[in-house]
């Protein structure tokens, strides 16, 4: 809502009006909005002019208001700085002396209440650079005594409370894309002077007309360039800034969310600002509001210490719990970030200290802030500073400041001369054909090209388009073009870093626990580190941060060379690049989950297990990542505990292959470093035993379900059977459901097939029928490699079947002529590698030992599977019939050795002398009551030799009754 118009009579304004007034009638040809249009622009200028607070307009990351806002400070020295910047990040801006600029203050939720789930985590970050309106203040303030800093902004919480996510809230703009914007990833940027048309014809209109290609450049040449060159005083400064922030106020759509949230804004600084005077008594003289040109010329009510009071409630925050840190920038990032053009910060932090330079102006800098000169040391001979131009009373500035032409000074010329000298020389390192004629053609064309776009003086923008076109000719050697040669020159994309005093806790210990390695890790860029574990047992623990770091940590930031760490498994030596540095970022987010990696580490462990779209296979996971770097029993037998319920819940064999893997591996582990198996996983196998054998029919039948997913579930069953039966499950479970598995799916059919060899239910020999079926039928060839693909699954379950299906694959290429095989033999590679990649290594050796290995031996080669299969004990029995005198002869030729092994036989009978007739298989009997009963039970006879002597032996009744055993045990017995 606009709130009431300043009244017009008696301001140094009037002349400007009138001379606006007849510009409209000329152009328009009488009253109508142009006029309104105009003549409000000047009334929101005197408007915020004549506010007792002093209002200091900016625009983000501009040299002339950061120079203006030094002169300014040294000139007023007010007591209380009001910035606009979200109030809840106060408490961080003293961390900004140990950190080397840009770096961001970041406010950060993981875990929101009071927002939509899908929105988190939340960031909010505010850059900030050294060539900055803002920066000057903050450090203006922190460092003079008695001087306060307040934040007046909407905090964090209510960044996100007025944000509709169909449109960009206060001026945000859209979560940037492409790696140089990595360093905010898709944090909201929130900054300070968002000035830039928003009426889109506008902005095409002043492009076109200033000759420029985008903003960036129109703002540098029409605003920068006329401010920051030291003429302009602090009175034309604020007029000027308060004129373009009208004109792009009044210019924008007037409806939309993003018009009701700068309003918004307005009054909640407002509101602030006057909650602060009336509670500290200050005097509204002594303090400068420091906020973007586009809120300067507001409109709202509560403008203006007098301006309407309690008419604007401050909703109160969420119950969100907010983070707050320092995280390294860069020049790139606020630049994708923000939407500028690429370099123009680096431009800027360029203008900034040649404006410096020429004006010797002492800018404001923190005490001890990393990355500059020290304070203490004087120069030997310090020029004086250029007195700013006299600050008078708010006249009208503005009509002086617009006629005055632009001046090319000799300093220019220089700075341009220099700049096509140097430009020259980095070509050349850059594989570029260039020479003392191309830089004598840069600093022409450069010239050339500011007199065609009507400017005094070339910018930057002029001189790196004249040299892409002097020096960049049919191609780019190297990997750097000329635009990004110039960009470097200029300052090129310059990197923050926060310091160790400035980290979370969590961070400063990494870098605590990684001191042992020597590498200075703080430095961006990839550092070498080899951890020799025998002989330096201390680099362990080394180790173990090393791989939570790989386990937390983006891709790239510790990327393990040599070394692994498997369960059961530890290197004793290992290779790491490490990049914390550069991912310096991704570090101090994990310091807002915890104070330790163990800490962070358990909690995303949990938030895995336990999430809404937690499957088996990633609490199996996050088991084993548990075992892998906590080493503790409590929370893996926790996690192995709920994966029982998950596993119980689900009703879809998705995840089985990577149930398989890791069941394994994780039994497997038990069973080597525990005593005995933990209660889950012995709970977890019967579990999962009935679990598979209930979905086993349903997956055959399941056109969704892969033949991958299948073999899975049947090697859980078979390679998990031993251990689930001894704890008490039924194998008839699986064979019941192997029998209701009816398959359409030739893959699948050759899997079921596989199973039932497996189970006994089909043997070898019918399996090979019915492959040999299968090509015998003209229908079923072109399904061919759907079933050998099904059985090159089955290995999984079944390995043994690996000469099966050898033999199967042979025989395809044997019997089928070309015209048949080379059509589908295609589709079989394609179906193997995308299906089966990781069990062809089983099918290649099984084809190497069966296969002969030189060429030569190929035509006389047999298949095994062809030769026809002989009685494997026929040698033996007539060898053992062949021998038969000969080994009684050999007994009669050894009597001692005979008698030794009838004593061990219990026989105490020796070996009969030549000549002396040998008893008689009855008498043998007669003589060893106790042998011939055992031979008789192992014949199934029932009866009992009588011992006593002179009655009928038993055993002639027996032989009588048994004559086939009698003959049988009598050629058993030595006979003469």
């Amino acid at each position: 809502m606009s709130g009431p118009q300043q009244s017009t009579e008696g301001t140094s304004f009037a002349a400007l009006r009138g001379q606006l007034q007849d510009a409209a009638a000329t152009f328009a040809g009488g009253q109508d909005a142009l006029e309104g249009i105009l003549l409000g622009m000047v009334d929101d200028v005197d408007r915020a002019v004549r506010e007792p607070l002093e209002i200091f307009p900016v625009c983000h990351h501009s040299p002339a208001s950061a120079l203006a806002m030094a002169r300014r400070l040294r000139e007023k020295q007010p007591k209380v700085v009001y910035l606009e910047l979200c109030e809840d990040m106060a408490p961080l801006l003293t961390e900004l002396r140990n950190c080397r600029l840009p770096v961001a203050v970041q406010a950060f939720a993981g875990d929101i209440d009071g927002f939509p789930q899908e929105w988190a985590p939340l960031s909010v970050v505010a850059p900030i650079t050294e060539a900055s309106a803002e920066y000057q203040a903050i450090a203006y303030a922190l460092d003079t005594p008695g001087v306060e800093l307040v934040l007046v902004d909407r905090s964090s919480d209510h960044v996100f409370q007025w944000d509709s996510r169909g449109e960009q809230a206060s001026g945000e703009s859209e979560p940037p894309d492409g790696a140089e914007a990595a360093l905010h990833g898709e944090a909201v940027g929130v900054e300070i002077g968002d000035l830039r048309p928003r009426f889109a014809e506008l902005e095409e209109h002043l492009l076109r007309h200033g000759r420029v290609r985008h903003w960036s450049e129109w703002w540098h040449q029409y605003v920068e360039v006329p401010l920051g060159d030291g003429a302009a005083g602090h009175d034309t400064y604020r007029q000027v800034m308060f004129l373009i922030g009208s004109l792009f106020r009044r210019l924008a759509p007037g409806d939309g969310a993003r018009v009701r949230v700068d309003e918004d804004r307005e009054r909640y600084m407002w509101t602030r600002m006057r909650e602060h005077l009336s509670a500290t008594g200050t005097d509204p003289e002594d303090c400068l509001y420091v906020c973007g040109a586009f809120h300067a010329a507001s409109r709202v009510e509560e403008f203006g210490v007098r301006g309407g009071s309690g008419t604007f409630t401050i909703s109160p925050r969420t119950a969100t719990s907010w983070q707050y840190g320092l995280i390294p920038s860069s020049h790139a990032a606020i630049e994708a970030q923000f939407g500028l053009a690429a370099g123009s910060v680096s431009i800027a932090a360029t203008e900034w200290a040649k404006s410096l330079k020429r004006t010797r102006v002492k800018p404001y800098r923190l005490e001890g802030q990393a990355g500059t000169k020290k304070s203490g040391k004087k120069k030997a001979a310090v020029a004086p500073a250029v007195p700013a131009p006299p600050s008078t009373a708010a006249g009208d500035e503005l009509s002086g400041f617009l006629r005055r032409p632009p001046v090319l000074d000799g300093l220019d010329e220089a700075e341009l001369l220099g700049w096509s000298v140097e430009i020259v020389r980095a070509a050349r390192r850059n594989g570029y054909l260039a020479s003392t004629a191309d830089a004598i053609a840069v600093f022409e064309t450069s010239i050339l090209l500011a007199g065609m776009r009507d400017r005094a003086k070339p910018t930057p923008y002029d001189f790196q388009d004249a040299a892409v076109t002097c020096i960049e000719k049919d191609s780019v050697p190297g990997r750097r073009d000329v635009r990004r040669l110039v960009e470097i020159m200029m300052g090129g994309d310059r990197i923050g870093q926060v310091g160790y005093e400035a980290l979370p806790p969590l961070a400063r210990d990494v870098y605590d626990r990684l001191e042992p390695l020597g590498l200075p890790l703080q430095q961006r860029g990839v550092k070498r580190a080899l951890l020799d574990m025998t002989s330096r047992p201390e680099l362990e623990a080394c180790s173990d941060v090393l791989w939570m770091l790989r386990r937390l940590m983006p891709h790239g930031a510790a990327r393990p060379i040599m070394g692994e760490r498997r369960l059961g498994e530890r290197s004793i030596q290992e290779s790491w690049d490490l990049a914390l540095g550069t991912h310096q970022r991704a570090l101090i987010e994990l310091g807002y989950d915890g104070v330790s990696l163990e800490q962070v580490l358990e909690q995303r462990l949990r938030r895995d297990a336990y999430g809404p779209r937690a499957t088996t296979a990633t609490v199996l996971a996050a088991v084993e990542d548990t075992l892998l770097f906590l080493r503790g029993r409590r929370l893996a037998d926790e996690l192995g505990t709920h994966a029982l319920k998950v596993l119980a819940a689900e009703r879809s064999v998705d995840g089985a292959p990577e149930v398989l893997r890791r069941a394994r591996a994780l039994l497997a582990y038990y069973r080597t470093e525990e005593p005995v198996l933990p209660a889950w996983i012995e709970s977890f196998v019967k579990t999962g035993y009935a679990h598979y054998c209930t979905l086993l029919p349903t997956a055959f039948r399941d056109e969704d379900a892969t033949v991958g997913q299948v073999a899975a579930m049947l090697g859980f069953l078979f390679s998990m059977e031993s251990l689930a039966l001894s704890l008490g499950c039924d194998r008839t479970q699986l064979e019941l459901a192997v029998a209701q598995s009816h398959p359409d799916d030739p893959a699948k059919t050759a899997l079921l097939w596989a199973a039932q060899v497996q189970l006994g239910t089909l043997s070898r020999a019918e399996l090979r029928e019915r492959c040999d079926a299968l090509l015998d039928n003209p229908l079923v060839v072109p399904a061919y490699p759907r079933y050998l693909s099904g059985f090159v699954h089955a290995l999984e379950p079944v390995p043994g079947l690996a000469d099966v299906v050898v033999e199967a694959v042979s025989n395809a290429f044997g019997r089928l002529p070309d015209t048949v095989l080379l059509p589908w033999l295609p589709l079989l590679i394609t179906t193997l590698r995308a299906g089966a990649a990781d069990l062809a290594p089983l099918l290649i050796r099984e084809a190497g030992r069966i296969f002969p290995g030189r060429l030569a031996a190929l035509d006389a080669w047999i298949p095994p599977w062809r030769t026809p299969e002989t009685d494997p004990f026929a040698a033996a029995r007539a060898h053992l019939a062949a021998a038969g005198p000969t080994g009684v002869a050999l007994l009669a030729a050894h009597p001692e050795a005979c008698d030794a092994v009838a004593g061990l036989l219990g026989c105490d009978g020796g070996w009969t002398r030549p000549g002396v007739p040998a008893p008689s298989g009855v008498g043998l009997l007669a003589a060893h009551p106790a042998t011939c009963d055992a031979v008789a039970g192992l014949l199934g006879c029932d009866g009992a030799w009588a011992p006593a002597a002179g009655t009928p032996a038993p055993g002639a009744a027996l032989m009588t009754r048994h004559p086939a055993t009698s003959e049988a045990v009598e050629a058993l017995l030595p006979s003469r």
